[in-house]
């Protein structure tokens, strides 16, 4: 893997400031420990880059990444005061799940560094559309409020499309709330067992912030998802640009 292949088959949007990459599932955005990341490759290659958030390794999608201080310091407290607009797709096991949904659980860190929801699973109530637990519940330990509203794309079989939007934006925070309620993320090393699948479907789909250096001072970018992620549904392109455009029109801001 080279920095300028990387770049020439990933960049979404580039100018002075910012670049923006589609990344593939199974490489780091920074911080690797085993083998190589976005940051250290860019490095490498004489590029210095300074991310603007984080998408998990196994996360594909759009990752925001500066190549000036100052609209570093400008994106990044968007997403530090929550107000970045992130959406992304994901795949998920079981169709049981309403047009609309709100799942309002907070984390915490529990052994091994591992995210978790910071109540008993049993203490998990839903009523309507929304999941919550009451606030007698939650374990003693520090915990961390976090909201995610999704909306059902499409269902087929036994697994669904959802549009998802963390409001808050903890780190697993899409990949823990689906597990606790009963929905995994395909895939998922940490919560699908089944290996049926090689990838994990989940996809950083959109962002939106507000750049002071544009006309008109909006980032609104998006990563279209490549056909691997679509395989659970459909091997079809065509029937995958249609997902999306579903996708798309449900998720209207």
């Amino acid at each position: 893997m080279d920095w300028d292949g990387v770049r020439e088959r990933c960049t979404v949007f580039a100018d002075d400031a910012v670049l923006a990459l589609n990344k593939p599932a199974g490489i780091s955005v920074t911080g690797e420990r085993h083998d190589i990341d976005l940051v250290e490759l860019a490095q490498a290659a004489g590029t210095q880059l300074y991310p603007v958030h984080r998408i998990d390794k196994v996360t594909s999608g759009l990752v925001l990444l500066a190549t000036d201080l100052a609209a570093h310091g400008q994106l990044t407290r968007q997403f530090n005061k929550q107000t970045a607009s992130k959406r992304y797709l994901a795949i998920v096991s079981g169709a049981d799940l309403p047009e609309r949904g709100e799942i309002d659980l907070p984390l915490s860190v529990g052994r091994k560094n591992r995210v978790r929801i910071a109540a008993q699973r049993e203490a998990i109530q839903r009523a309507g559309d929304r999941w919550f637990v009451e606030e007698g519940d939650l374990l003693p330990a520090k915990n961390y409020p976090s909201r995610t509203l999704f909306t059902t794309v499409a269902r087929h079989g036994d697994t669904a499309l959802l549009a998802v939007e963390p409001v808050t934006g903890r780190r697993h925070q899409i990949r823990v709330q689906l597990a606790w309620i009963g929905h995994p993320i395909l895939g998922d090393p940490l919560f699908d067992r089944t290996a049926t699948h090689p990838r994990t479907h989940l996809h950083s789909w959109r962002l939106r912030l507000d750049a002071d250096w544009l006309t008109p001072p909006v980032l609104a970018l998006e990563a279209t998802p490549g056909p691997d992620f679509w395989t659970p549904l459909t091997t079809d392109p065509d029937a995958g640009t249609e997902l999306l455009h579903t996708a798309t029109q449900l998720s209207s801001d």
